[in-house]
């Protein structure tokens, strides 16, 4: 089977590992800031707060901005459910807007809309997550020239995207958002194994996700109610999470690191590859926008259904039957059941259903082989022409 992801880990990364495994400290350590350091200078951002997962970290950082009960948080339907989610840990309420049919992103002009007839009925989101689907940035200057006209907080959910670019800048450098957040797991462009980053520019947003991140829990006298008992003393001042990152995890990520721009390059080089090998195929491939330069965490093709006699899932099983990982990304999470158990319907964001009627994802991962590349595209022509 070709995974339609997998992680690529050296002799360097499980040396790195096997090294804090050797040392005095397996949490809690040098690792952990070492790498927030390494990210934050590497993407231009001011601080950053590694923790266990990308999902602990939109929570955190939807907690940072105050999101709680009352409020609403808006975000696409074509992403993971935890772009959503993170609004609901916080008790507030969660609405979508339709993707633009090209990047498959949020759409700005969609949004400009919606946020007209909220400010009229007086129901605008405090919050708008911003995801970077497969790697490639939303539009990020109109979408904060909105949040600057309409008072919404802005995060980046850029766990497909560490990286890449925006305008000639990395993501990640907050210029356009409040808080951005990358992930960590094995199918992504780096790994920590499990983890995840936020990313600010804001030092007071830092310093509450970092309380956040830690059961609420401070040792700094600055932030005490009263002078500390002794050296041993903490106090907690607010109700927070154990979210904290490991050092074998942060090991991993420094190590990591050092091959990110290779990897992101070579998953361009396989990208082009994969659109001159389809270019004569029944299917859309995936438009790149020129202010973009996407991590390409995944290769999405769309199915020219009126050119084929085959459905959309009778491809994508004789994909899977030829030993072909494909992958769908994302059911859109308005239609999951949980979601239409609050008053979402089929048929309330058109774009997103539209994408996920056709949607393939194709095996993407940066130690893949033009071989195996060879093989999925010759498994998709069969099953395509059959």
């Amino acid at each position: 089977m070709i995974p339609y992801g997998r992680q690529d880990i050296s002799q360097a990364d499980i040396d790195a590992v096997l090294d804090v495994l050797k040392s005095d400290f397996l949490t809690q350590g040098p690792q952990v800031p070492r790498f927030e350091q390494c990210v934050a200078q590497h993407v231009g951002a001011s601080h950053a707060l590694a923790v266990n997962s990308a999902t602990s970290a939109l929570h955190i950082a939807c907690l940072a901005l105050g999101l709680g009960p009352g409020d609403r948080l808006w975000t696409t339907p074509i992403t993971f459910v935890a772009s959503a989610n993170c609004a609901l840990y916080c008790g507030a309420d969660v609405d979508f807007v339709d993707i633009d049919p090209r990047t498959y992103n949020l759409c700005p002009q969609a949004l400009a809309r919606k946020l007209e007839q909220a400010e009229r009925e007086g129901s605008l989101p405090k919050v708008v997550v911003a995801v970077h689907l497969c790697g490639q940035p939303c539009d990020m200057q109109a979408i904060h020239a909105l949040a600057r006209r309409y008072g919404f907080k802005v995060i980046e959910d850029a766990s497909h995207a560490i990286g890449g670019k925006y305008r000639d800048e990395f993501i990640g450098n907050c210029r356009y958002s409040d808080i951005t957040i990358f992930s960590f797991h094995p199918v992504k462009i780096i790994t920590t194994a499990e983890g995840g980053m936020a990313l600010t520019n804001d030092a007071e947003l830092a310093n509450r996700m970092a309380l956040l991140r830690s059961h609420g829990i401070t040792r700094d006298p600055a932030q005490m109610t009263h002078e500390a008992d002794g050296p041993w003393y903490y106090q907690q001042i607010d109700l927070g999470f154990n979210y904290r990152m490991t050092e074998l995890q942060a090991a991993l990520g420094n190590s990591q690191m050092e091959r990110l721009d290779a990897f992101v390059a070579r998953r361009h080089q396989l990208a082009s590859r994969y659109d001159d090998l389809l270019a004569d195929l029944p299917v859309t491939t995936p438009w790149q926008h020129p202010d973009s330069y996407s991590g390409l965490h995944l290769y999405v093709i769309r199915l020219q259904l009126d050119k084929i006699t085959s459905t959309h899932r009778q491809v994508f099983e004789a994909l899977r039957e030829q030993g072909i990982g494909v992958n769908l990304h994302y059911i859109p999470v308005h239609t999951q059941p949980y979601y239409q158990r609050m008053g979402f319907r089929q048929g309330d964001y058109p774009e997103a259903e539209r994408y996920y009627a056709e949607a393939i994802s194709l095996p993407m991962f940066q130690t893949m082989t033009e071989a195996q590349q060879d093989e999925v595209v010759s498994a998709l022509k069969e099953a395509l022409l059959s």
